[in-house]
């Protein structure tokens, strides 16, 4: 199913880059200036910020294999009716950021579920491997799309381009639609959309890991998203083809296929600091090509050099999110981390595009490629996480118990939580350190409310207390804990004396 499904996406990614060669050189054919070819991107861009929330929430509640064939649909059709449009003479310059816009509400959706799938579909050990391959499929397509799409343009006009980019969601669509995906089993009852996404910003919040790989991924994004975003300006201004916006694309692509293909080396030689450093640098310095060279030979050299880098910085974070989260909100976190990569790559689209247009397409470009390069200066406040660590499920809580008069109901709630602990007065310094990293859990997997007390009259006597929306959410709560939380719970338990007692209390309304 991975071999099927990359095979299918490698036609359908060939596509979408020849859509966007061909939508970046109508734009500019159309007389938009700077500005309007760079909001091409922003409309690519901003339905991901838009719905990156509660697509990822959906991915994570719904059946994936089924939103992922609704979202195909809808792509195939909006992309259909812009061929059809283009192919009438229809097409205007915010008609065609309209059907841009709307392709990429199909991409939005579809993305955090597409990304999930990748654990579902080979092992944990194969997860670097796997999402190589898709980095380089990805960029092959970036490499041979974008070529294969200027020369179109030029010999059948834009419009046939879009056509072609319609019939090439229908491989993925067959591939899925085969699909029998294997239903992970629950007990806790389902998430509705608005708790799963509070769930995705609560979990990412108490994620220490997580926000690092988001300030990096944003910080960069921003000054790096100059390079896609102006690069038909560049290419326009270098030779008045459309093949000449397709070979620099190409060649970017090339250089990230060979990103993806050292990868593993340079990662068995450098630590992952050493590697997003060197691949920061070498971004920031294709951008300042970009905005010096004037050659589209020399140019395209350092669009090789640009695509490794782009690759490398993308698919080490991309990796790290997957191996961080856990399967119960992993596309959400991807969304979170989508949401950050896309919003800060359309900001920075706008920004840059502004600057080109007022102040020169060079400056733009100079400035922008030594922020991307300055970046690399985060590590010393924002160092990589380390991502060798268990996210398998670890069911160790107790099963509840509770006398059948007072079975609670799923919506029923709040939920307070009592844990007694009987810790030993050397032992408290201890016990306290390690129940605070507890607590970051608790909040993590569902708590609302946190706290822990010291009993005035017996020193030994500890009570650590938190609230939970409700009794499903406290019931989803058991199944969120992972192995890579047992050092924490075992630290705590090392300090108390005994076991320690657990109780649930339910909430009572006035006349409850």
């Amino acid at each position: 199913m991975f071999r099927d499904l990359l095979v299918a996406n490698l036609v359908s990614d060939i596509g979408a880059f020849m859509q966007g060669v061909a939508a970046a050189w109508l734009m500019v054919s159309l007389g938009a200036g700077p500005l309007n070819v760079a909001l091409i991107q922003t409309a690519t861009t901003v339905p991901f910020f838009v719905l990156a929330l509660p697509a990822g929430a959906l991915g994570d509640i719904v059946d994936r294999r089924r939103l992922i064939l609704v979202t195909e649909t809808w792509m195939a059709a909006a992309a259909l009716t812009l061929a059809v449009s283009t192919l009438l003479g229809l097409t205007s310059a915010w008609l065609l950021l309209a059907f841009t816009c709307i392709l990429s509400i199909g991409d939005a959706v579809e993305a955090p579920s597409w990304r999930a799938l990748l654990p579902e579909l080979v092992e944990r050990d194969d997860l670097a491997a796997a999402s190589a391959l898709n980095g380089i499929e990805f960029n092959l397509a970036r490499a041979v799309g974008p070529a294969i799409g200027g020369l179109l343009v030029a010999a059948a006009g834009a419009g046939v381009v879009f056509a072609v980019n319609a019939a090439s969601f229908l491989g993925v669509m067959a591939v899925i639609a085969r699909w029998k995906r294997p239903r992970a089993p629950r007990t806790a009852p389902p998430e509705t959309l608005g708790g799963a996404t509070a769930a995705a910003l609560r979990y990412v919040r108490y994620s220490p890991a997580i926000r690092t790989l988001l300030v990096r991924s944003g910080g960069t994004m921003f000054f790096a998203a100059a390079l896609m975003a102006l690069l038909p300006s560049v290419a326009h201004a270098i030779s008045d083809k459309p093949l000449g916006y397709g070979l620099l694309l190409g060649a970017f692509g090339a250089g990230a296929v060979v990103g993806a293909l050292s990868l593993q080396r340079l990662r068995a030689r450098l630590s992952a600091e050493h590697i997003l450093s060197a691949a920061l640098a070498v971004l920031g310095v294709a951008l300042l090509a970009a905005g010096t060279l004037h050659s589209l030979g020399g140019l395209c050299a350092f669009m090789v050099a640009g695509g490794a880098g782009w690759m490398v910085f993308v698919s080490m974070l991309n990796t790290m999110v997957q191996q961080l989260a856990p399967s119960w909100v992993r596309a959400r976190v991807l969304a979170v981390f989508m949401l950050v990569f896309m919003g800060s790559m359309a900001l920075g689209s706008v920004a840059w595009g502004f600057t080109a247009e007022h102040l020169g397409l060079d400056i733009a470009l100079v400035v922008a490629g030594a922020g991307a390069a300055a970046t690399i200066l985060l590590r010393f406040v924002a160092r990589l996480p380390d991502v060798d660590v268990d996210m398998s499920v670890w069911r160790h809580w107790p099963a509840i118990r509770s006398v059948a008069d007072l079975s609670p109901d799923p919506d029923d709630g709040p939920v307070l939580v009592t844990i007694e602990y009987h810790v030993e007065p050397p032992q408290s310094a201890a016990f306290v350190e390690a129940i605070h990293r507890l607590g970051r859990l608790r909040r993590r997997d569902g708590a609302s409310q946190w706290g822990i007390f010291r009993d005035t009259a017996a020193p030994d006597r500890w009570i650590e207390t938190f609230i939970v929306s409700s009794w499903a959410e406290h019931l989803r709560q058991h199944e969120r804990a992972v192995a890579a939380d047992r050092p924490v719970e075992e630290g705590v338990r090392r300090s108390a004396r005994a076991a320690p007692a657990v109780r649930h209390f339910l909430y009572v309304s006035k006349g409850g």
